[in-house]
Parts: structure tokens; C-alpha cells; sequence
């Protein structure tokens, strides 16, 4: 009797092998919750186990083994799952495999550790990436210049760059808020900072900080921008050595001739740009494609996805996963960038073509890569100062945020090379 029921507790663990040997988180529309799903992924990572990124598949779904407790954490935090046996798991690979279609398999193989560049004293306004960070459940560090200039990004895998002004001019704020307490803080704590480190502006500061952002990229890092930190990085690596500062920025005024030594060389993203000179301007150079070129409506703003070969271009294609393809667009300091100046080496991965204009774009430097995504918040069209942040909840779906985490889990993927 014993061994009888000894035999069928190993036939039924058997059996559960194969009918229920894999979990597919599918990513179509049929996900519940497609923010946590990202969660999911990485959580599972934390275990050492392999997740298998099946790109193009039901919008970019994942697979990993089952276990329980994978199964129980699913269900916890509302992510759509199936459960799928060895054969049906051998099907998808086959339809995957097949050379006539457009998917591929990616292995992510561990959680990256991830870090937002953001000041530690609260803003004036929110930032999508330690929102989405916050609601799908992935841990991130904050650190700011301290921890830069201390040499600490080595510790990291993924930098953020919240929406910062590296040139050291707090985001052309002045014309409108420089008698607000929120910016006399700002002012005062980037001023101590540089005093710190010796530097007398804080252009030379934040020069400083920008350049080891670079060798982190260089040295294989992960670089992530939105909004102002995209063109206002590679204004400062330009202007290395040219003072662009006007005298409310920086105490005395900005060089005469600074357009002429601009060094673009030096920029990974951009060229031939102009500045804005004018310090009453909301914008620091043409890069952005302002509101009144684009005249646009909310109803009418949009950005369309490319579609990149997931067995050749396996990248791209990890970075454009959705569940879809034409994405509703949304505004901030930076809102979109003008394609006439970027340069060509650079991968225009979405954009309004009507409006020439890109708005997602990558590029590698070095061992690293970074990428570059325009506007605020993609589920408010135009976030203002002082207004409170989005309630993921309300928008578990957004396919505007979900390229936000595919740049998070982009560092786990198992490298391998192009194909030719």
C-alpha cells in the first residue's frame, strides 16, 4: 500500500510537470495589468531564475519556470497568467523559431540594480520613472550628485536621469518662479554642493557630474533620460569649458561667442543645435520642437513606433515592445526633438513622422547605451508644476510607460551578437 501510494505521488509530480512546467505572462491585450507584469519579471529575476522575453509575441510576453511561489505572487498583484506544459511551450518556441516570422527569444538573466539621479529634497513635480518604479514593485536607489562625484555609479547597472538641467541653469525656472521657496532651496542646495567640491559654479558642478555619467556609460552602463535631461546632458557636454550661464544663472555673463565653441564632437545624441540664449525663455536650445512649431492638439499628438527585425535588430526590438504601436503623445520641458539635429549613427526608435519629429531615440557609446525619451508624463498630457502625481492604477496599460520598463529590464538580457 505504501509503495502504491508512494508511486502515485511521483506520477502526479510528474504530471504536474508536464502539464503546468511553465508560466507565460502574455502581454497582448489580454493582460490585466501590463506595469506589474514588468514587476513579475523582475522579482522572479531576484531568485536567480532565467525569464525568457518572447519578443513580439502577444506584445512581448515573458516565460519562466513554475513554481508556486511564482504562480502565488501572479495572482498577489493582479498580472494575467497561464500556465502552459512543456509541449506547449515546445509550440511556442517553434512558431518563434520559424524564419518567416518576426519574433525571437531573449533570456533575461539577472534583476539589474537600478538608480534615479534625482535630488534628494522634494520637487515641484513628479517623475514617470520612480512612479512606474513605485507601482510595479521594482526596488531603485535614489542618488544624486554626492554619490556621482564619490564614485558610486559603479554599484549600478541602470542610471536614470531625472528631469535635470545639467548646464546649470535650474531649468530656465527663473523668468517665472525665482521668488518661489521651491527654487531659492534648489538654488542654495546645488550651490553648496558645487562649494563642496570646490567648484564655484554650478555649470562646473554639473559639467563634473555629466562626464562621469559618461564613463559610466561608456564602461558598459545602462543611461536612461526623459524630458530636460536628454538635451540639457549633451548641451553640457558641448559646452565643456564655454560659459552659457547668464548672470541670474551663475553670477557674471554667459561667454559672447559660446555658439561658435560648442564642440558636438562631444554629445551623444545631437548636433548643429542652437542656443537659446534669452534668459527669460522657457527653453535651452532648438533641439525641442516647441508648442507653437508643432500646433498640435492633445486629440491629434502622437508618436508611432518602429518595427525592428526581433531576429536581426533584437535591440530595438526589446526596447519597442507594446502592446501597441501608435502611442499617444504628452508634453514637457523637452517634448520632442527635432531630427534635423541628430545625428545619423543615432536609432530613431519612435516618431511623428507629420510633425518630423522623434520623440524615442537610442544610441551606443563605448561597451554602454543610452536612450532618450521625450516629455513629462506619458498619462498626463501636460504635467504643470506643483500638480499631483498620476495614479498608475488608473492607467495599469499605459504603453507609454511600458517603454519606460523595457529600458529597465533591458540590462538583464544575455548579450549576444548581431546578426549579419
Amino acid at each position: 500500500m505504501r509503495t502504491k501510494t508512494v508511486l502515485l505521488l511521483i506520477i502526479l509530480c510528474f504530471s504536474n510537470k508536464i502539464f503546468s512546467a511553465k508560466i507565460l505572462i502574455p502581454m497582448d491585450n489580454t493582460q490585466k495589468d501590463h506595469l506589474k507584469a514588468y514587476g513579475i519579471a523582475y522579482w522572479v529575476l531576484t531568485f536567480d531564475k532565467e525569464v525568457e522575453w518572447l519578443l513580439n509575441y502577444r506584445g512581448g510576453s515573458f516565460m519562466f519556470d513554475n513554481y508556486d511561489k511564482f504562480e502565488k505572487e501572479c495572482l498577489l498583484r493582479g498580472v494575467s497568467y497561464q500556465k502552459i506544459s512543456e509541449s506547449s511551450a515546445a509550440e511556442i518556441y517553434e512558431e518563434i523559431a520559424n524564419p518567416a516570422i518576426n519574433m525571437e527569444v531573449v533570456k533575461l538573466l539577472k534583476a539589474p540594480k537600478i538608480a534615479v539621479y534625482s535630488p534628494k529634497s522634494k520637487q515641484p513635480w513628479d517623475d514617470a520613472v520612480t512612479l512606474v518604479l513605485t507601482y510595479s514593485e521594482i526596488p531603485y536607489t535614489t542618488i544624486f550628485d554626492d554619490e556621482v562625484m564619490d564614485g558610486k555609479l559603479v554599484q549600478y547597472d541602470w542610471l536614470h536621469l531625472h528631469h535635470e538641467d545639467f548646464t546649470g541653469q535650474y531649468g530656465k525656472f527663473w523668468a517665472s518662479y525665482h521668488q518661489t521657496q521651491w527654487y531659492k532651496d534648489q538654488v542654495a542646495e546645488a550651490e553648496a554642493v558645487a562649494a563642496k567640491y570646490g567648484f564655484k559654479k554650478v555649470s562646473q558642478l554639473k559639467l563634473a557630474v555629466v562626464k562621469k555619467i559618461r564613463d559610466f556609460t561608456i564602461g558598459g552602463g545602462f543611461l536612461f533620460a526623459m524630458c530636460s535631461a536628454t538635451d540639457s546632458y549633451d548641451i553640457a557636454l558641448t559646452a565643456d569649458g564655454v560659459d552659457i550661464c547668464e548672470s541670474m544663472f551663475d553670477g557674471d555673463g554667459m561667454d559672447p561667442n559660446a555658439q561658435s565653441k560648442l564642440n558636438y564632437d562631444n554629445s551623444f545624441a545631437f548636433k548643429d543645435f542652437k542656443l537659446e540664449v534669452n534668459p527669460w525663455a522657457y527653453e535651452i536650445s532648438n533641439i525641442d520642437m516647441q508648442q507653437f512649431e508643432r500646433n498640435i492638439s492633445e486629440e491629434n499628438d502622437y508618436f508611432v513606433l518602429f518595427d525592428f527585425s526581433a531576429k536581426f535588430d533584437f535591440v530595438p526590438t526589446m526596447l519597442c515592445q507594446n502592446h501597441e504601436k501608435v502611442i499617444k503623445g504628452f508634453m514637457g520641458q523637452t517634448t520632442a526633438f527635432r531630427k534635423s539635429l541628430i545625428k545619423s549613427d543615432v536609432l530613431i526608435m519612435g516618431q511623428n513622422q507629420a510633425m518630423n519629429e522623434a520623440r524615442y531615440i537610442h544610441g551606443e557609446i563605448g561597451k554602454g547605451t543610452w536612450t532618450f525619451y521625450g516629455g513629462h508624463d506619458p498619462e498626463d498630457y501636460q504635467h504643470f508644476i506643483e500638480e499631483p502625481p498620476t495614479e498608475l492604477s488608473l492607467h495599469p496599460n499605459s504603453p507609454g510607460y511600458r517603454l519606460i520598463l523595457n529600458n529597465i529590464l533591458f540590462p538583464s538580457a544575455k548579450k549576444k551578437k548581431q546578426k549579419t
